[in-house]
């Protein structure tokens, strides 16, 4: 049915999770994927909204997220390479991961997103939202949330 699946981490536990589970849909639909991780946009501390003391300089900033980037991407492929499913790997950068996610999705021509739910309840899901739920909103590709 799918043959594309774009699937983004943020390498938390609920995301890995929701790897595993869509490396093993691919696997029974043979279907390949890709793996994306959204890296943030350096902010300047003059700019932080809440500037942190000892705020990393932009080359500490970039060396931290593309090193943390790749050792996340690259236990996802394991997990797609041990399951025998055609992978690749993606890292961007942007300001909103959601429109990074939907982006990516098109370019790369994936027929589903297959994402983890954002794990917030109550009040703190409605008050901070959730980068699925703006996938949601905003795709028009389909999207599987795993939870």
């Amino acid at each position: 049915m799918y043959k594309h699946l774009l699937v983004p981490t943020d390498g938390s536990e609920l995301s890995n999770n929701a790897v595993e589970r869509a490396v093993a849909f691919a696997r029974e639909g043979a279907a390949r994927i890709t793996i994306l991780h959204v890296m943030p946009e350096y902010i300047p501390p003059a700019f932080a909204e809440f500037p942190a003391a000892g705020q990393a300089s932009f080359t500490e900033f970039t060396k931290a997220t593309e090193e943390s980037a790749r050792i996340i991407l690259d236990t996802a492929a394991r997990l797609a390479a041990d399951a025998g499913v055609e992978c690749e790997t993606l890292s961007v950068r942007h300001t909103q991961p959601w429109r990074a996610i939907i982006d990516t999705a098109r370019e790369r021509g994936c027929d589903l997103i297959f994402m983890a739910s954002h794990g917030r309840r109550g009040l703190s899901a409605l008050v901070l939202g959730s980068e699925t739920n703006k996938v949601l909103t905003h795709s028009t590709i389909p999207v599987l949330v795993f939870r």
